[in-house]
């Protein structure tokens, strides 16, 4: 009877009673002489480095080294904050006016130096009229708010409610000593040195944007295709239609600032002819050039507006600034995202969030170049990081 089969208690105790290295030897040898194992060579490991003193020194002086230039780069871009500013807006505006040059080429047959040239001309024209518009009435302004300014604040006083709180605070009689006062100018402009010297730097800033948006202009297709050249062949293609197409969304963005800009210069001049307001067409092109601006540009247009309304009558001033308080949340909340939609194919939520955000951490040129980013954001997710996500 064989050993599985049998049920006597002595041999089961027999059974139990070997140990089981005895009955796994035969199998292993088995196994070893079917399949041998290969040979394989005995893994070295290094040993591990004492930590001496010259190695924590090297450690140490390469850590410093690295906090150094860390410490060295932070300073340097912020010494150069101002002319990278520069840069940035020169460029920003060269992609913006690249679509009309392009346009040029097409439809007027013209070469780029020469569609190039024209643009140029046109801003500059534009840029001219705006100054010969805008300068003399806001001297003639000015001289007559400090001239007639006591006898505005003199109005003031007939309403009940401002003369109760003049009475408690007297700040009708500090503003009217203010006025009077003959160092208004030099406490308001910083003294004819600080005019100077501000008058100068816009000068040379300005002067310093156009030649430098000339330059991106010109060669903006060679810079392209060496920008193109330093991307791997495998993945040029990609990286060329990306990149153009994030410039067309810039350049449509500038376009729709460009057009907000006109809606709300042609309703600021048609409001104030109505009102008999003076110098309705100065007062237009302020509101057209502070609401390219995104977030504060309007706020700041309404309110030059609106003080020039009330220096020529409360009323009409009470007017202006209700109108701007309602056309600005159209603005804000209808016009703005509907436009950049379509011009920049970025929803509405998108823009007003990417406004705010760049505005928050850049300021005003932050607040200029969200929603192209958020443009270009929103491509890459599109077209690179979502089908990458399916196809993984």
């Amino acid at each position: 009877m064989s050993r599985r089969g049998s049920t006597d208690p002595d041999e089961a105790d027999d059974q139990h009673s070997v140990p089981p290295e005895d009955l796994l030897v035969p199998e292993v040898g088995l196994l070893l002489e079917e399949e041998p194992l290969p040979d394989r060579p005995p893994v070295v490991r290094a040993p591990p480095l004492p930590l001496t003193t010259r190695t924590a020194f090297r450690i140490g002086f390469l850590a410093t080294l690295g906090a150094m230039f860390a410490y060295g780069l932070v300073h340097a871009v912020l010494l150069t904050k101002s002319v990278l500013v520069l840069l940035l807006v020169s460029a920003f505006l060269a992609i913006g006016l690249n679509p009309l040059v392009e346009l040029l080429q097409k439809r007027a047959h013209l070469t780029r130096p020469r569609a190039v040239a024209t643009v140029l001309a046109m801003v500059l024209l534009a840029f001219a009229v705006f100054l010969v518009a805008i300068v003399p009435p806001i001297v003639d302004q000015t001289t007559q708010l400090v001239d007639k300014g006591p006898s505005y604040l003199d109005q003031l006083l007939r309403n009940r409610t401002i003369k109760r709180i003049d009475e408690q605070s007297h700040v009708i009689a500090k503003a009217k000593t203010a006025l009077q006062s003959p160092a208004l100018a030099a406490n308001v402009f910083g003294g004819v040195l600080g005019v100077s010297k501000a008058v100068f730097g816009a000068v040379f800033s300005a002067i310093t944007v156009l030649t430098l948006t000339l330059y991106f202009m010109s060669s903006l297709p060679a810079m392209k295709r060496a920008a193109y050249r330093a991307v791997p062949r495998s993945r040029r293609e990609t990286v060329a239609y990306l990149a153009d197409d994030i410039l067309e969304r810039i350049g449509g963005y500038v376009a729709g600032a460009l057009g907000i800009a006109l809606i709300a210069g042609t309703t600021t001049c048609l409001l104030l002819i109505v009102l008999g307001v003076p110098s309705p067409v100065a007062l237009a092109l302020v509101v057209m050039v502070t609401d390219l601006v995104p977030v504060i540009g309007a706020t700041i247009g309404a309110i030059v507006v609106s003080s020039v309304a009330f220096a020529h009558d409360v009323q009409t001033g009470i007017v202006v600034a209700l109108f701007y308080l309602v056309y600005q949340q159209f603005e804000n909340y209808v016009l703005y995202p509907r436009i950049m939609k379509r011009s920049v194919d970025v929803s509405p939520a998108v823009t007003i969030v990417a406004v705010l955000l760049g505005g928050s951490l850049m300021g005003i040129l932050g607040a200029l170049l969200a929603i192209p980013t958020a443009a270009a954001v929103q491509l890459v997710m599109l077209e690179v990081v979502l089908p990458h996500q399916e196809a993984s």
